[in-house]
């Protein structure tokens, strides 16, 4: 298991299953299970024979399309517990899921809906290579009460890699264990718009894959700029789910 509050496990909530598993199977590759009827039609994607990702419809119409990241933990209860002590507010869980692990999801003090995995026999990700997560990220209108709220709940190194205003960012964890980053978002994110995470998968060519995207009929929110940490962009799906793309650089 990844260090605790290291991403585990991603999954995507939308309106049309059969639409979102043709749009992701063109883009990235990946093939997707059968429904398993005992866990209310869950999914999950594949890339290689490897899991790489979930997929459920939304439980409500009114419910977004959304991506969901979920942090590893060695026991959901009590992690659960000591975030709503410091603030968080539940949302469900902890909830057995067969012998596969323990769920369970509540919203941060800064407003961002994050997810607990206690893995039991899925191990969370497990696909590797291009069309896979890449890194993850927290985009927060707190950033300091985000930094030290994850640093207590889960004994987790926040490094600073960047400290100027407004673009001040961190790594949550340490060094090449690090798989997550925390961005100050308060200067940038629409009204109306929470704190949130977000997954950036990993691509060969960004233009290319911004280009495929809107082939398929997605959308490009924010198109390819190169960074540090090589080229970027953000996407959104044709359901509505947004995700970022990039192309790593070497460190």
């Amino acid at each position: 298991m990844p260090p605790s509050g290291t991403p585990i496990w991603l999954d995507l909530a939308t309106s049309d299953v059969d639409a979102a598993v043709a749009f992701y199977r063109a883009l990235f590759g990946w093939t997707c299970d059968e429904p398993a009827a005992q866990f209310g039609g869950y999914r999950t994607f594949r890339k290689d024979g490897a899991a790489v990702a979930g997929l459920m419809k939304v439980q409500d119409p009114a419910q977004p399309v959304a991506w969901s990241i979920w942090l590893a933990t060695d026991d959901a209860r009590a992690t659960l517990a000591a975030a709503l002590a410091a603030g968080a507010t539940p949302v469900f869980g902890p909830d057995a899921v067969g012998d596969l692990g323990v769920m369970a999801m509540f919203v941060d003090p800064t407003g961002a809906a994050t997810g607990l995995w206690q893995p039991g026999t899925h191990r969370g990700v497990e696909a590797t290579g291009w069309g896979t997560p890449a890194w993850y990220e927290l985009s927060t209108r707190d950033y300091a009460a985000a930094g030290a709220f994850y640093r207590d709940l889960f004994d987790l190194p926040v490094e600073v890699v960047e400290d100027a205003a407004p673009l001040r960012y961190s790594r949550l964890g340490r060094g090449d264990q690090a798989r997550a980053g925390l961005m100050d978002a308060a200067a940038f994110l629409p009204d109306g718009v929470p704190s949130h995470w977000a997954v950036y998968f990993a691509v060969p060519d960004v233009d290319a894959a911004c280009a495929r995207v809107l082939a398929l009929g997605g959308h490009v929110v924010v198109p390819a700029a190169d960074t540090p940490w090589g080229p970027m962009a953000t996407v959104m799906d044709p359901q509505g789910g947004h995700f970022k793309l990039m192309t790593p650089r070497p460190a």
